[in-house]
């Protein structure tokens, strides 16, 4: 048997019943994708289903003021990514679907990938960080029916640093069956840093509140740069 025989088999009843999966609408599995970059799964369930509830088509949040999407985006983190996802809608509402997903704005190569793949068909492999760690560690090659099981086996025994190679079913044939791996570069606390006070002062000025670091002018003015604050004059 194949390793992808193998992987797909594990997956008839390993795989995780996510919302967004059950859709093949391109508009809903592109929100899924922009809300789960460096965001987790847990996180973005409840959000996703209120979202669109509220937003069920690019141009119904296409139509909706660019702070409201913002304040619907709190919670998940980097708010210039609905900002992004806004202008997404707008282009799809006004232009449709691009040939090229990536000339959407906020859209990368692999969340293009995904969308193709679990939206439109297409015969790609949709590669994030989980399905990159897959591929290194086994050497395997997968094709493009193989893709959720990936994400799967990498968001869930195929982990970072103490791989769950006793529940893998691809143990057997992995040579980095066994082995740990040194933990990836952290990411600078959130506490005290600048992330926090871009942060704190978008909701104080949502809030109709006055900014608490008013006295840091490069707080606003790099939110007024992503687009998550209108510009001063």
């Amino acid at each position: 048997m194949t390793a992808e025989r193998e992987l797909l088999t594990w997956h008839r009843s390993a795989r995780r019943d996510l919302p967004w999966r059950r859709t093949r609408d391109p508009w809903a599995v592109l929100v899924s994708e922009v809300m789960l970059q460096q965001t987790q799964v847990a996180r973005v369930e409840e959000r996703w289903v209120a979202w669109m509830e509220r937003w069920p088509t690019p141009g119904a949040v296409a139509a909706a003021p660019r702070e409201q999407v913002i304040r619907a985006w709190q919670g998940l983190g980097y708010n210039r990514r609905a900002v992004a996802l806004h202008r997404a809608a707008a282009v799809i509402a006004r232009d449709g679907w691009p040939d090229d997903l990536t000339d959407l704005p906020g859209v990368g190569r692999y969340t293009a990938d995904a969308v193709a793949r679990f939206a439109l068909g297409e015969p790609v492999v949709p590669v994030d960080v989980n399905v990159a760690r897959v591929l290194e560690r086994t050497g395997a090659e997968f094709g493009p029916s193989a893709a959720e099981a990936l994400m799967d086996l990498g968001a869930t025994v195929c982990i970072a640093r103490v791989p769950r190679c006793g529940d893998c079913p691809l143990e057997r044939r992995c040579p980095s069956s066994g082995r740990t791996f040194a933990p990836l570069r952290r990411q600078s606390r959130f506490e005290g840093s600048f992330r926090q006070r871009r942060a704190q002062t978008l909701k104080a000025l949502m809030d109709g509140r006055a900014d608490p670091h008013a006295g840091e002018p490069e707080v606003r003015a790099s939110l007024e740069r992503d687009g998550l604050l209108e510009a001063t004059r």
